[in-house]
């Protein structure tokens, strides 16, 4: 009987592909057929799953979301205590800060899809719900902080997650350029950690909105 084909995995090789040629090469040297050569199958096996350039880097840059969220959940489980609003925040900028060489590979051709991203239409969208989400997850979690006695209550969630998520990216191109090692970016995400989040009783600094009470 003939094997019964994978066509999910088939397209998550093409994505390792990809990334491996942007990584290594840069993302003008991605092909459909340099694709199928690092994949190691046919130009016809690409073009069956996906018909343009385009597609296959919003595919790529799909798994790439899809994976930073499957790390954050799977680094939160394993924690012996259940997760905090601070302790959540810092899981997202230590997955997001390029520590590992998996972590710069994906930080790399993130933002090599990011400058694409200028003048593709297609994969901006991605890009804007990726970032989207990791706001609305940033800004659930401060609620939940507000909730708790441990952010002030008049700042603005929503204003305090931009202003931690801004942080957080800003450092990831630093890191890759090797302007700051990944131990000092994660010292200036704790540092800006330690003005939202206070003790109870003790006022928290003022980053924007409203002073706290």
């Amino acid at each position: 009987m003939p094997r019964k084909v994978d066509h999910e995995q088939r397209r998550r090789r093409i994505a390792e592909a990809v990334w491996t040629i942007v990584a290594l090469r840069g993302l003008e040297a991605v092909s459909l057929r340099d694709i199928a050569a690092e994949a190691g199958v046919s130009l016809g096996q690409v073009q069956h799953y996906f018909r343009t350039k385009e597609q296959v880097l919003r595919y790529a840059g799909q798994r790439l979301v899809e994976l930073a969220g499957e790390e954050l959940r799977r680094s939160l489980a394993a924690r012996p205590e259940p997760p905090s609003p601070r302790s959540t925040i810092r899981a997202i900028a230590e997955q997001t800060v390029p520590a590992t060489p998996e972590r710069r590979l994906g930080a790399a051709v993130w933002y090599a899809f990011v400058t694409r991203a200028v003048t593709a239409p297609e994969l901006a969208a991605l890009i804007r719900e990726a970032w989207a989400g990791t706001h609305a997850l940033i800004t659930d979690e401060v609620r939940a902080a507000q909730r708790a006695r441990q952010v002030a209550t008049g700042l603005d969630p929503a204003e305090l997650a931009a202003t931690l998520q801004t942080v957080v990216d800003g450092l990831v191109p630093q890191v890759l350029v090797g302007y700051r090692t990944p131990a000092e970016a994660l010292a200036v995400v704790d540092r800006h950690l330690d003005l939202v989040f206070r003790p109870a009783g003790r006022p928290t600094a003022r980053l924007g909105g409203e002073a706290p009470r």
